[in-house]
């Protein structure tokens, strides 16, 4: 045999070695607290932390569109026709569908 097998084999020979490995696979696999579920919470985290700054800017523009439309009654009017198609009395209003965007 040459040195290295038996380095090898004396190391599986070894208790204290065995058990370390047997540890190391314990907190790796079965643990509840284990790393791979670690690893995907700290995936899960960060992703979390994506959408929380997404929100938060989108807090921000709708923040300043109601501020707007709390200020400006022409703004407000464009809203309303946009959004809902509110009109005047006198006017007629025609919704024009783009059917590519349909399918």
């Amino acid at each position: 045999m040459s040195k290295l097998n038996k380095n090898i084999l004396f190391l599986f020979k070894n208790k204290y070695f065995l058990t370390l490995i047997v540890f190391f696979i314990w907190l790796l696999i079965f643990d509840q607290n284990n790393l791979i579920d670690r690893a995907n919470n700290i995936h899960k985290q960060s992703q979390l932390e994506k959408e929380k700054k997404n929100y938060l800017q989108k807090i921000e523009q709708d923040e300043k569109r109601m501020n707007e439309l709390k200020t400006d009654k022409k703004n407000l009017e464009k809203f309303a026709r946009e959004q809902y198609l509110m009109k005047k009395d006198n006017e007629d209003i025609f919704v024009i569908v783009d059917e590519n965007k349909k399918k």
